[in-house]
């Protein structure tokens, strides 16, 4: 199937469940529509926008489109559609909204169009018919975007890690953390003055964060080469010590922690 006959690849993002619900409704109905993802929450969705590029456009988690709703707590609509700016083949995006007044800075940010709620079945029709249209000539992700074999990297995600604290939504440079803790489906990223929790699994980390000079040294842990300062061994037992902490290193990765730190010694040397 041609990118011009396939269906739409969607995510719905919207803080209200109700809402939500009104949505993915009125997309599956429409046969325009193919793949619906639902995300309650604008960093929900950055961690899927940020997978799907990962995966490139053509991969099973790629969207051609957002339909995004403004008014949430922590990151907001607008804030999230600014962070899409940074994506080498953004998706398209059409706000959902209650308020009028935000239209004129969502244009400003290229949305495709500005839906006002309640939604009438009948504009929702036509703003799906627009990012059709926009899809099949070429202006959607699938279409603009470089091979699958070598997607291009989102820059505001490769540099800060948006974490959330009472509502607020901070983004925490990756140059400035230290050291990752595993807590479930969890990690706590510490930085030098102070810790944050993420809902990104330690594995995902590992593999995102390797380029970057990140290796696990036990089975709950990862740090940052650069922030070692000392390597101890202690009657048979490895530690490494950033700042003021002493963080265990097991057996199985004991190996290949000194072999990486040799190699990052001999190549600050030259």
């Amino acid at each position: 199937m041609s990118v011009s006959d396939a269906p739409l690849r969607v995510l719905a993002v919207d803080d209200e469940e109700p809402a939500l619900a009104e949505l993915l409704y009125l997309l599956g109905e429409d046969p325009r529509v193919g793949q619906v993802v639902p995300a309650p929450a604008a960093t929900e969705a950055l961690r899927r926008l940020s997978r799907s590029v990962e995966a490139g456009p053509d991969g099973p988690q790629g969207f051609d489109v957002v339909f995004l709703d403004i008014d949430m707590p922590g990151l907001n609509g607008l804030e999230l559609a600014r962070l899409l700016g940074g994506f080498v083949t953004p998706p398209l995006i059409v706000f959902v909204t209650a308020h009028e007044d935000f239209a004129v800075r969502a244009f400003d940010l290229k949305a495709v169009d500005y839906l006002l709620k309640p939604l009438r079945e009948e504009r929702f029709a036509e703003a799906v018919r627009r990012v059709t249209e926009l899809v099949r000539a070429g202006q959607g992700p699938r279409a603009a975007a470089p091979p699958a074999t070598t997607p291009g990297p989102v820059s505001a995600l490769d540099d800060q890690v948006p974490v959330e604290l009472g509502g607020v939504t901070r983004f925490v440079p990756v140059a400035d953390i230290t050291y990752v803790e595993a807590h479930g489906d969890y990690a706590r990223l510490h930085t030098g003055d102070g810790s944050h929790l993420v809902r990104i699994p330690l594995s995902a980390l590992e593999e995102q964060w390797r380029p970057r000079g990140f290796v696990r040294i036990h089975r709950s842990r990862l740090v940052a080469l650069g922030r070692i300062e000392e390597l101890r061994l202690d009657g048979g037992n490895l530690t490494v010590r950033i700042g003021d902490r002493l963080l265990a290193v097991s057996r199985r990765n004991a190996r290949e922690l000194r072999d990486l730190l040799a190699g990052h010694a001999a190549a600050r040397a030259r």
